[in-house]
């Protein structure tokens, strides 16, 4: 009797819980807060499966992403149960997601009519150079002025033009009006509300404003720019604040629990780092990393490559805040490669351990450009290399320098965002996966030259949906008032090496990044005709070679004869 009593008490003290979706590129998690203290009480993951069709390609199945939610729900669920907690007390859903990931599906069946093509997806290259070189001298910032972003494969409306071009189910959709564009946070909310039967088709302006067809300035859908694209506007999801309420759960455990809050995944972590003071800053290592500073209600154009995007609108009749981001595709996922494709690591803990045995590259530099680069460069003709190489290299130093690489490229985009904001950065707040990675953290600091603040509760970007969740209008369980919010303990990486040694490897970095560029193009290789050259292609140009010599060849030995 006394147990239950205890457990009882329990339940009551904690008072109103909030719940968050967190769908990642590579996996999906559910997780329970306590809007009180921000204590997280439970949650539960599920790795996502990527596929690879063509080099180049990265597509993730849209179902599998619904069912990893509903198999999250329904496990964290079970945990807290487990622990005796009241789960009627979760009194909202907070939705992140993986941004500029694109799908489009049929609202009649509520179907997906292909894959989602995942944000680092290359497929667009040619669609984004052919509308590159149809804008007044060549510019890839010709919409920036709109958009804050330049003409990339990165964002979703070069994907959704290339799924209307090359996709008969999508093109036939559109004509049809059947079809549903949504980046993952729109999928999720659509099918979670009902689906075909009355779901919410919408997003919020964070999410909205990687498309490309958002204008930052009116914070709306631009008809300019749709036209630029040639995409209809009838097929866009409305777009709300990310913090109010989109409409209710409609199946599970959870049935009619408001879904009150959306942040792409960026905006989340940023919210969740308490990042609200114009000139706060975080970095995120997750799949890619991303480096996010507070610019406040005015948008900030930068001269230095970085992206002007919104970081959050709180309410409806809140106002919008900005940020400057520097987009890095490849830091997590430079560990899966070294683990999947190169089979040289077991696990990310294998990595930390290989690179710590070492404490060196000695003098292997890689630039994990496996998707072009990203910020401060938008260069989607380089390439992934590794340089430097000896006799003495080996797979240790391989793991040293690929730990580096993360550290180099969060360097570059820290020191474009000092030179647009006039005001360096003093320390750096750092949140996602790869922190658990102690080595890391402190190359960091060694390579930034500054403090790295690690957060002991590491979940920041389920943390952001969660409080716009709590914070909506209508639920109204989690204050977003300075003085409301909780106390974070965190960790310090100081930087243990002198500037000197650290500015020599930062260097070093810059010239093996020089040696990445330029490395592909879609454009044919023409002969002194201006025709296109058979050989252009090297592997094509050494097989016609070789078929040739071993004809020449077969000729001669049977001439022997």
């Amino acid at each position: 009797m006394n147990s239950s009593m205890a457990a009882s008490s329990h339940r009551i003290t904690l008072g109103p819980l909030v719940a968050a979706i967190d769908q990642g590129t590579s996996s999906t998690r559910f997780l329970v807060f306590n809007s009180k203290t921000a204590e997280l009480l439970s949650h539960h993951q599920v790795e996502i499966k990527q596929s690879f069709p063509k080099e180049g390609w990265v597509e993730e199945d849209p179902k599998e992403i619904l069912q990893s939610v509903y198999e999250c729900m329904e496990r964290t669920c079970e945990k807290l149960m487990q622990l005796n907690i009241d789960i009627s007390n979760i009194k909202a859903i907070g939705v992140t997601n993986q941004r500029e990931t694109t799908l489009v599906w049929d609202k009649e069946t509520g179907e997906p009519l292909y894959n989602a093509i995942v944000w680092l997806d290359l497929r667009t290259q040619s669609t984004v150079e052919r509308l590159i070189n149809k804008t007044p001298g060549r510019n890839k910032n010709h919409l920036r002025h709109k958009t804050g972003l330049p003409i990339s494969t990165y964002f979703s409306a070069v994907k959704l033009r290339w799924l209307m071009d090359n996709v008969d189910e999508v093109h036939k959709a559109v004509v049809s009006h059947h079809a549903m564009f949504g980046t993952v946070d729109s999928w999720l909310i659509w099918c979670l509300t009902g689906g075909k039967s009355g779901g919410v088709h919408c997003t919020d302006v964070t999410n909205a404003s990687r498309t490309m067809l958002f204008n930052i300035h009116t914070m709306a859908w631009d008809p300019e720019l749709c036209k630029y694209f040639g995409i209809p506007m009838e097929i866009l999801p409305r777009v709300r604040s990310s913090s109010e309420i989109y409409g209710l759960m409609k199946s599970g455990a959870l049935s009619g629990i408001p879904i009150s809050g959306c942040l792409g995944d960026q905006s989340a972590a940023l919210v969740g780092q308490m990042c609200f003071q114009d000139g706060q800053a975080k970095n995120t290592y997750g799949t890619g990393c991303f480096l996010l500073r507070n610019t406040g209600s005015k948008p900030v154009m930068s001269d230095h490559g970085l992206l002007t995007t919104v970081a959050y609108k709180l309410g409806r009749d809140k106002p919008a805040c900005y940020a400057l981001e520097g987009s890095v595709a490849i830091a997590g996922a430079v560990v899966r490669w070294l683990q999947d494709n190169l089979g040289i690591i077991c696990s990310s803990e294998e990595l930390e351990k290989l690179a710590a045995s070492v404490g060196t590259s000695y003098g292997c530099y890689f630039v994990p450009a496996f998707s072009g680069l990203y910020a401060p460069y938008w260069e989607p003709s380089a390439r992934g290399i590794i340089c430097g190489l000896t006799q003495f290299t080996n797979k240790r130093h391989l793991a040293f320098a690929a730990l580096e690489a993360v550290c180099f490229q969060t360097r570059e985009i820290l020191d474009a965002m000092n030179q647009d904001s006039g005001i360096p950065l003093t320390q750096l707040q750092v949140d996602g996966g790869m922190t658990s990675n102690k080595l890391l953290m402190q190359l960091q600091a060694d390579i930034l030259c500054i403090p790295v603040v690690k957060p002991s509760m590491p979940e920041t970007t389920a943390l952001g949906a969660a409080m716009a969740a709590g914070a909506a209008e209508g639920v109204s369980v989690w204050s977003l008032n300075p003085e409301d919010l909780s106390d974070v303990t965190s960790e310090k990486f100081d930087p243990q090496i002198n500037p000197e040694e650290s500015e020599f490897r930062y260097a070093r970095w810059k010239k093996a990044v020089e040696k990445a560029m330029n490395w592909e193009t879609t454009q044919p290789a023409v002969n002194g005709n201006g025709k296109p050259s058979i050989f252009s292609s090297i592997p094509l140009g050494f097989y016609i070679i070789g078929s040739m010599l071993m004809l020449i060849g077969a000729k001669y030995i049977t001439g022997q004869d």
